[in-house]
């Protein structure tokens, strides 16, 4: 029996609008970057701060995919109660689930409040506005193609799509020598890692005869592992480190973070941080499957200790190198890649348990590291330096802005009740817990390897220390040259708004301490629920 020509038709018709619905946060951000892009043709333009607009649509796509999370985004009359979804988009490209949503919104929220902070800063002016806006949209739009990935070739554009934009934010202060090394630096790193990442993705692709993740998990799964299929995962891990800054991989941070603004430090810090976790958890949980599969034992016996590697030789390394800076950016920069390690150890346990512990983590990470980079962006406006021996005795010029940097740098640090404290301890419950259960199934070897990695952990927590505190010892503790010589020390004029910001961003870490429970729940249902069988696209026929 022939189908009907019109049946065909109207089942191809709804399925791409399923798709288009699902994706359509990412839409949203596609027609934001063209509009920007037109009304920069218009000279009239060059005088009004287009972030504004940029922010306004940004605002949009958060509570389009914020409808998506509570609700039934096919039927916006439904209720709004949260429930699992899992759905392949795009013949099978891209994956529409908890997980996706759970990074949309984080990854939307964090370019909103971006965007808020140029807008007081003043980085950018007016006349590239909507320029620095449509960089920094299009990196978000493939950091979220990063987080929904579900083929191999939508991995590789995902972090190419956010790379090259990003090149060109860390070179954005015209006229400034470090900003264009910054880039290039930047821009060499990256290009390298990609052509390896390439390289691994064809070497699975080719040995499997698909780049579907799902179908290269099935066949690792039958026993298909050899050398080749371990290379490959080899160099596809690189690319992924690449964006992670993860050591040995990790030589751009901190030259680029000094030689781009505060704001695009921030951006890269969080942002790309969060996207490469996210690509990371989707590979690897992916890859190995749930506890009870036979192979999951298999698979982890090659990825745990991988991971546990470089998770610990990343944090261990950001933590040490990091005392040693004074410039404020650059010290922020090692301790981006000491987090990145600290939220790689969760991803070792291979669980969707370590995925939700990495979600909460990444959110509170969003709150103190953009605050840190925030004040960063304040005192460079207020002192034109970013050199911590220029802000000795800077509580007596500016006690509001030490006060609230206090609660950021405590907060990376770990100390409760602030946030910073509930998302190391999740993490390393989901250490212990992993390393129990590895036990009980009899590999010694693997639960001896994350006993160590909880080990490691705890000592890099007191490390911190050392570099954190001497922050707020420089800023509290020591005196200005003005004081010890008798002369007068004048406060810096803090404008409300800027008072305002980082105070509602120190509130937030306070909050979160104490009221942990809901984003608790909420990452980890996303880390349980992120991970179901989909729902197979219809229009997916070919590898």
């Amino acid at each position: 029996m022939v189908a009907s020509p019109h049946w065909n038709f109207s089942m191809t018709l709804n399925i791409s609008t399923q798709d288009l619905l699902a994706f359509l946060p990412e839409l949203i951000l596609c027609a934001a970057i063209v509009f920007l892009l037109v009304l920069r043709l218009f000279k009239y333009f060059n005088y009004v701060h287009l972030s504004w607009v940029a922010l306004g649509l940004t605002v949009v796509a958060f509570l389009y995919a914020l409808n998506q999370w509570t609700g039934n985004y096919l039927d916006p009359r439904s209720e709004y109660t949260p429930q699992p979804k899992s759905l392949e988009m795009f013949a099978g490209l891209l994956i529409y689930d908890n997980f996706t949503i759970f990074l949309r919104l984080f990854l939307l929220g964090f370019t909103a409040l971006i965007l808020l902070l140029a807008l007081q800063t003043g980085i950018p002016d007016k006349e590239d506005s909507a320029d620095f806006s449509v960089l920094l949209l299009g990196a978000t739009l493939g950091m979220c193609i990063m987080a929904s990935s579900n083929h191999l070739m939508m991995v590789f554009i995902g972090i190419e799509m956010a790379s090259l934009p990003s090149y060109a934010l860390a070179g954005f202060l015209k006229g400034r020598r470090q900003s264009s090394e910054a880039a290039l630096k930047y821009v060499v790193y990256g290009g390298g890692a990609a052509g390896v990442m390439l390289y691994g993705i064809s070497l699975i692709a080719g040995k499997f005869g698909t780049g579907y993740l799902p179908d290269v998990a099935k066949n690792i799964a039958d026993g298909s592992l050899d050398y080749m299929i371990l290379l490959g995962g080899l160099f596809l891990l690189i690319g992924i480190a690449f964006k992670l800054a993860a050591v040995p991989f990790h030589f751009w941070c901190p030259d680029v973070f000094e030689g781009a603004s505060a704001e695009v430090a921030g951006f890269l810090s969080v942002a790309s941080k969060g996207a490469a976790l996210a690509l990371l958890a989707r590979f690897v949980l992916v890859l190995a499957g749930p506890q009870s599969d036979p192979h999951f034992i298999v698979v982890a016996k090659y990825l745990v200790p991988t991971l546990a590697f470089f998770a610990a030789m990343t944090a261990t390394f950001g933590n040490l190198a990091a005392y040693a800076q004074t410039n404020l950016k650059r010290l922020l920069a090692y301790s981006t890649i000491a987090h990145a390690g600290y939220m790689m150890m969760g991803l070792c346990a291979l669980t969707t348990a370590g995925a939700g512990a990495v979600l909460f983590y990444l959110v509170v990470y969003l709150f103190m590291n953009l605050g840190a980079f925030a004040i960063v962006a304040y005192l460079r406006n207020l002192t034109n330096s970013e050199d911590l021996k220029d802000f000795r005795g800077l509580v007596y010029r500016a006690p509001f802005l030490v006060l609230t940097l206090a609660v950021f740098l405590l907060s990376l640090l770990g100390i409760p009740p602030l946030a910073g404290f509930m998302a190391k301890f999740q993490i390393f419950s989901v250490i212990f817990e992993s390393a129990r259960d590895f036990g009980t199934q009899g590999e010694s070897g693997l639960s001896q390897t994350m006993y160590a990695l909880l080990v490691i952990g705890g000592l890099n927590t007191v490390i911190s220390a050392l570099y954190y505190i001497k922050v707020l010892k420089v800023m509290i503790i020591d005196k200005r040259l003005e004081e010890v010589e008798g002369r007068p020390v004048e406060r810096l004029k803090v404008p409300f708004m800027v008072q305002g910001y980082a105070g509602i961003l120190a509130l937030v870490l306070i909050v979160l301490g104490i009221f942990w429970d809901g984003l608790s729940d909420a990452a980890l249902t996303t880390g349980v629920n992120g991970f179901s069988a989909p729902v197979k696209s219809a229009q997916r026929s070919s590898p």
